[in-house]
């Protein structure tokens, strides 16, 4: 079975949808077709944080994702932030979390705030949590944008 990869990026550009590409391009995810789900964790598998995906699959492909994205617009005085938390059953299932904002630790508090909420809900068992949250500095001239995702195995085809 295929890791769930948590990949991030950052980039700047003359437009927020340029922007966005270019953070997704930083993560190696940019030429896939990206379909967000709710944040659970399946049972047996494993979890890897490894900045950059490896080739998923031919360009348009489906990847399965949970996205945290932050874009701030030129000149902006607060950094783009994008963070993603999660905690896992030693045995079975885990959760995600995202946030996205313009504070470091805004976002980090949200994480941990959403995931004790989660956790509260479900009768498993949790290891402790993990976070990765990544900012980026604005452009003076440019749209920023900050994107952590976890990417749920390869892609598949779409047509």
């Amino acid at each position: 079975m295929e890791p769930i990869r948590i990949v991030w990026g950052t980039a700047a550009a003359p437009t927020k949808m340029a922007s966005y590409d270019a953070a997704l391009a930083a993560g190696n995810v940019h030429n896939y077709n990206l379909v967000s789900v709710s944040s659970v964790i399946p049972a047996g598998v494993t979890v890897e944080a490894v900045g950059e995906a490896p080739d998923l699959g031919p360009a348009g492909g489906r990847l399965t994702v949970v996205e945290a994205c932050a874009t701030v617009p030129p000149g902006a005085s607060d950094d783009a932030v994008a963070g993603l938390g999660w905690a896992r059953d030693p045995n079975g299932p885990g959760l995600f979390y995202e946030a996205s904002g313009t504070d470091r630790t805004d976002v980090r508090e949200a994480l941990e705030s959403g995931l004790t909420a989660g956790r509260a809900l479900r009768e498993w068992s949790f290891d402790e949590p993990v976070y990765r949250v990544v900012d980026a500095p604005p452009d003076p001239e440019s749209y920023t944008t900050a994107v952590v995702l976890a990417v749920y195995g390869d892609s598949d085809p779409i047509v």
